[in-house]
């Protein structure tokens, strides 16, 4: 489990506290209670007869501030505490929701400045401590983080939250032993708080304890029916275990509850997968797209079954919007390689293929697809100067080195056929088959470009990069069985 972010777990609780804060400070704006002896028909009218409140007035700030942050419009809600009279605006409450918007918005230092002046007159303010926590956390400074939620648990031994949140912490660094202890201690001040249950779940889940995890869960679950983060994690446990269904269930009930939530899509269809509705995947990773389409992850699976579906035109864009959002996934580039491949686009091809090698400098098969592409864009010769540079990185003597030297020298082609047949790895068997053949191809031996493409057939090692490959030079040749 990723420790909560800060941020969001701060920003739900400014609705709540913004109206609570207009109702404490200011009863006056509160919900009239009925008095006895009075009417319902007295009461309605009493309430229809109310003044509107003064626009200027604190009360009348306060509402419109809670109406920005349920729209989402954290600049607006910020610029109207400039508003506030300053008798209003230094109220520890009111001070205290301004810099949880602060943090909401990823403005950390001015949130942290006005922490420090709550603090400064009240030390022992443990809800502005506990905000105070939330802003180190996102501002990376684990260390004053940790101190500060040290600080609430000697000022009050048995807050929940801060010992859930210590236990956050050390789940996230591996301290397995430290996270349970912190969490059965939040438990022991709370026995219903949210996040020790299920960063209890988390741990018992590392200790290979589905039993224990499941059980946290399940608590989590029937305390919170309209909470989807401990379906998504029992989702998760169940998934691992093999229970697909289960898992289908749970996060059936966590798109319900969170249906704009990106990662219940994706781990959706992640499960679709598991269980072959490759269809309903794509929806559920193409609804995922819809709602974060610059997070690269859900284009990583769209693509992936859109070339398995034969829609090579969509695997084409989506491994195209793949490399601009993470450049250093090299696997996109080689989808987007063998598409171009497909396509008869050896130029584009190359560049692809290249672009991974320079990732993966040791990996022979992008190594000697830049050169089989460059060799097909332009001469034969043109790949030389990449794989002079290419070949020391490779171990001497070993097949894929002298396949390497084949395509650089363009001879020693009677050599590499006895290496193969004597190679017993029958992945790398087939892979110097193919690129065999495709030199055999290049060279305008179509017989012998023939005969080894078939051979990688018969071997039937679909796990491998090549195989896709030769798929598609044999079904361009007229040869697939």
């Amino acid at each position: 489990m990723k420790q909560p972010n800060p941020v969001t777990r701060i920003f739900p609780l400014l609705l709540g506290l913004s109206f609570v804060l207009t109702v404490l400070l200011f009863p006056s704006c509160g919900t009239t209670q009925p008095v006895e002896g009075t009417s319902a028909s007295a009461e309605k009218a009493g309430t229809a007869e109310k003044p509107p409140l003064d626009p200027t007035s604190a009360e009348a700030i306060l509402t419109e501030i809670s109406s920005a942050l349920s729209r989402g419009e954290t600049d607006r809600a910020l610029a109207l505490f400039d508003t506030l009279k300053p008798e209003d605006a230094e109220k520890t409450q009111i001070k205290l929701l301004k810099a949880s918007v602060l943090a909401s918005s990823g403005k950390f230092d001015p949130a942290r400045n006005l922490i420090k002046e709550i603090t400064a007159a009240e030390p022992a303010n443990t809800e502005a401590l506990f905000v105070l926590s939330f802003i180190e956390g996102a501002s990376g400074r684990e260390r004053e983080q940790k101190a500060v939620l040290e600080s609430i648990i000697k000022i009050d031994p048995n807050n929940a939250e801060a010992y859930a949140s210590l236990g956050n912490i050390a789940l996230v660094s591996k301290s397995y032993r430290n996270a349970k202890s912190y969490y059965n201690q939040a438990l022991k001040a709370d026995s219903r708080n949210p996040d020790a249950l299920i960063g209890l779940a988390a741990v018992y889940r590392n200790d290979n304890d589905p039993k224990n995890a499941e059980a946290m869960l399940n608590r989590a679950v029937a305390l919170y029916p309209d909470w989807a983060q401990p379906l998504v994690d029992r989702a998760k446990m169940y998934k691992q275990y093999g229970y697909a269904k289960e898992a289908l269930d749970d996060l059936d009930a966590a798109k319900k509850l969170s249906p704009n939530d990106y990662y219940v899509a994706v781990d959706r269809g992640s499960v679709l997968l598991d269980l072959r509705r490759m269809d309903e995947a794509l929806e559920e990773y193409t609804r995922a797209i819809t709602l974060e389409p610059n997070n690269f992850l859900a284009y990583v699976y769209s693509a992936g079954i859109k070339d398995d579906k034969g829609d090579y035109s969509g695997a084409e864009k989506d491994y195209a919007v793949l490399i601009k959002l993470r450049p250093d996934y090299y696997f996109a580039y080689e989808g987007y390689g063998i598409l171009k491949m497909r396509k008869g686009q050896w130029a584009e091809a190359r560049d692809a293929f290249s672009a991974a090698y320079n990732y993966v400098p040791k990996d022979y098969s992008y190594a000697l697809l830049t050169a089989v592409n460059s060799m097909k864009a332009g001469k034969i010769t043109d790949p030389k100067p990449f794989l002079a540079k290419a070949i020391p990185n490779f171990t001497r003597d070993t097949i894929e080195w002298y396949m390497l030297r084949l395509y650089h020298d363009l001879t020693g082609d009677n050599d590499i056929v006895m290496r193969i047949d004597r190679e017993k790895n029958m992945d790398k068997k087939a892979q110097m088959l193919y690129y065999l053949a495709t030199y055999y191809d290049i060279r305008g031996n179509r017989t012998l470009a023939d005969k080894y493409y078939l051979s990688v057939q018969d071997l039937d090692r679909k796990g491998i990069l090549e195989w896709k490959l030769n798929e598609i030079a044999l079904e361009s040749r007229g040869l697939k069985k």
